[in-house]
């Protein structure tokens, strides 16, 4: 398959993927019951989660066919693995961030930290599956070891994400 040919195949995927998510926000637009003039800001952060999980999910098919045809590049994989282990480390940062910063009294910049660092535990999901993905498709032993570890840190974010609403939201009402 020619060059040019893979690189409009990738591409396309991706048009397709942001087509698709235009069209659940719209329908998400569509449906709401509530006014947007009453907390716009609201809507707006709730339409741009909707587009961005569903972006990132329907965009791990054109990715994982980029990279399939990058599979004999090792310098790549080996490069792209590292990478990945370092964005793994800033969910953890940012979950420690998040825990430190929840008790913590709010003139502290540990309190404005801990709410930035929730933006990050956002995409932790998305970036799981993304190494997984990673990790799946790459031919090499060492590579696929880094992004399994990617994979398992971003699971632990996400588990950890998950038990502080649960525990938030279920457990401490009033």
């Amino acid at each position: 398959m020619k060059t040019s040919l893979k690189v409009t195949v990738v591409a396309g995927g991706y048009v397709a993927a942001f087509v698709a998510a235009s069209a659940a926000v719209a329908i998400r637009m569509a449906s709401n019951r509530g006014d947007p003039q009453a907390s716009g800001g609201m809507f707006a952060f709730g339409d741009s989660i909707v587009f961005i999980a569903v972006f990132g999910v329907l965009a791990l098919v054109p990715t994982a066919g980029a990279l399939y045809f990058l599979r004999p590049y090792q310098r790549f994989w080996e490069v792209l693995s590292r990478l990945c282990l370092a964005v793994a480390v800033t969910g953890l940062t940012a979950v420690i961030l998040f825990a430190a910063g929840s008790h913590a009294m709010p003139p502290s910049p540990l309190v404005m930290w801990a709410g930035l660092s929730l933006l990050r535990i956002l995409v932790a999901p998305l970036l799981a599956l993304a190494f997984l993905v990673c990790a799946l498709v790459t031919p090499y032993r060492s590579p696929r070891f880094a992004f399994l570890a990617a994979t398992a840190v971003e699971a632990a974010v996400t588990a950890c994400a998950g038990a502080f609403w649960f525990v938030h939201v279920f457990l401490h009402r009033q």
